[in-house]
């Protein structure tokens, strides 16, 4: 039996965005103001400082001040789930501290990227996290873009510890998600990563989400969610073809970060541009931008 209440942490999360101001600098009220804009729309919680929340960009001070950001306005409201990995172990074991200083209700890291790391490197760098504080640890596998592939077997040593509560599976294969699932039992969460796969990561094991486009269309992954509770397979399956249709649409601009905060200041929440080398939309593309904005509010109408 594990010592966390697993039920907070099962269902949709949305990755959350960076927040910045004109300048490029991270701004608190901007933060506060996107935390807010999710607590009614049915999600469970907020990832933080992840791959849409640029963490792995953004230097220590600033991750920080994201999550007490974060955390004043909603922590009492949602489950926050902080990624801290970050390319040295020091900085990493340093976010964690201050997360349970915060009151997070958990951490996740992906293993260091650039370096081409051993599973011993990585089976450290991830010790040195769950060591340092007493929060309940997710792994963060993303093999597609940090080039580590976790295997069977690092993963069982990972998952014999009672703080390692879960996986974020990001990789782009559900025989994996399933395989993960298999190994860890019941008591173990299993989140979908790819965002167009959310349903099929469900139906083989995943106890819910975590992804970046959720965060303009939260309402339609929560009523997919609702879906797939309700055993309507059939209707769930003509939400997620419609999810996909935008995804594909999101994906063609020059950055999906780009894309999604441009669409969110249509609907009055600023978020600035995303930061360098991502790149923010071109004026040429905004009138396609806000059609696409008018068709997932519109899909969000006709779903939720």
């Amino acid at each position: 039996m594990t010592a966390w209440d697993l039920d907070k942490f099962k269902g949709v999360f949305v990755a959350m965005y960076s927040a910045y101001d004109e300048s490029g600098v991270v701004s608190e009220k901007r933060v506060k103001k996107l935390a807010r804009y999710y607590v009614d729309t049915g999600i469970k919680g907020l990832y933080v400082g992840g791959s849409s929340g640029e963490g792995i960009l953004q230097t220590v001070e600033e991750r920080k001040k994201v999550l007490e950001a974060v955390m004043e306005e909603v922590g009492n409201e949602l489950t926050i789930i902080v990624h801290i990995g970050a390319n040295s172990t020091i900085e990493s074991k340093e976010l964690a501290v201050h997360a349970e200083n915060n009151k997070a209700d958990a951490i996740s890291a992906v293993p260091a990227i650039y370096y081409r790391l051993s599973e011993d490197s990585v089976e450290r760098h991830w010790q040195e996290m769950i060591d340092s504080s007493s929060l309940p640890f997710i792994i963060y596998n993303i093999p597609q873009t940090t080039g580590f592939q976790l295997t069977q077997t690092l993963f069982k040593k990972m998952i014999a510890q009672d703080k390692v509560i879960g996986i974020k599976m990001s990789g782009e294969n559900v025989f994996e998600l399933q395989q993960f699932k298999a190994n860890a039992g019941k008591e173990f969460l299993v989140y979908n990563g790819p965002d167009e796969q959310y349903l099929g990561g469900r139906i083989m094991g995943a106890d819910g989400g975590i992804g970046g486009t959720y965060g303009v269309m939260p309402e339609l992954f929560c009523q997919l969610d609702a879906y797939y509770k309700q055993g309507a397979i059939e209707e769930a399956q003509v939400l997620q073809t419609k999810i996909n249709t935008i995804i594909t649409k999101l994906l063609s601009y020059p950055s999906l970060y780009g894309a999604t905060k441009a669409i969110l200041s249509l609907r009055g929440v600023e978020t600035g541009s995303p930061r360098l080398p991502l790149l923010p939309v071109k004026e040429s593309n905004w009138a396609e931008i806000r059609k696409l904005n008018e068709e997932i509010e519109h899909a969000i109408k006709s779903y939720a």
